[in-house]
């Protein structure tokens, strides 16, 4: 169902993408090895509360929320993960954890961590925890006008720590 409603839109932006089908698969790293894209080029959404407003936290599947970085980069006063009960009942046609980064589809801010933009293209899940929509990053940062800031910290950081 979700990913009929975000192709209905992409198509009428006239964007182009390709859908890429997989096995299930819950973890983004996981998604990432079965479809074949480096952890670093699959985008994974984040549900955040910055100052007690939802929030999309949009990052590297091989990296996670520094949610430090992240209150510095939005000058927010708290930032926390949201709690799943909050937020499913925002993405009605959407399985739990596989939200894409759409968030003006949904009524939420988004902001992208600036690695995202160096590749030419961006991979997300479309909705469902099978399927995952590859396109140009200019048409998503066009769409969706995400924040850019720098808040994702990777596995090689949290081991130099």
């Amino acid at each position: 169902m979700a990913l009929t409603s975000l192709r209905q839109y992409l198509d009428k932006h006239n964007v182009k993408y390709v859908v890429i089908s997989h096995s299930l698969a819950y973890t983004a790293q996981g998604i990432a090895a079965l479809a074949h894209i480096p952890g670093k080029e699959l985008a994974k959404t984040v549900i955040v509360k910055l100052d007690g407003t939802l929030a999309m936290a949009v990052v590297p599947a091989s990296s996670h929320v520094d949610l430090q970085l992240l209150k510095k980069a939005v000058n927010a006063h708290s930032v926390e993960l949201a709690y799943e009960e909050e937020f499913r009942d925002r993405f009605p046609e959407c399985e739990t954890g596989a939200m894409p980064p759409f968030g003006n589809l949904y009524d939420f801010e988004v902001y992208a961590d600036e690695s995202l933009a160096k590749d030419k293209e961006i991979a997300f899940n479309a909705g469902s925890h099978r399927e995952l929509i590859r396109m140009a990053w200019e048409d998503f940062a066009r769409l969706v006008n995400p924040r850019l800031g720098t808040f994702a910290s990777g596995k090689s950081v949290r081991q130099a720590a």
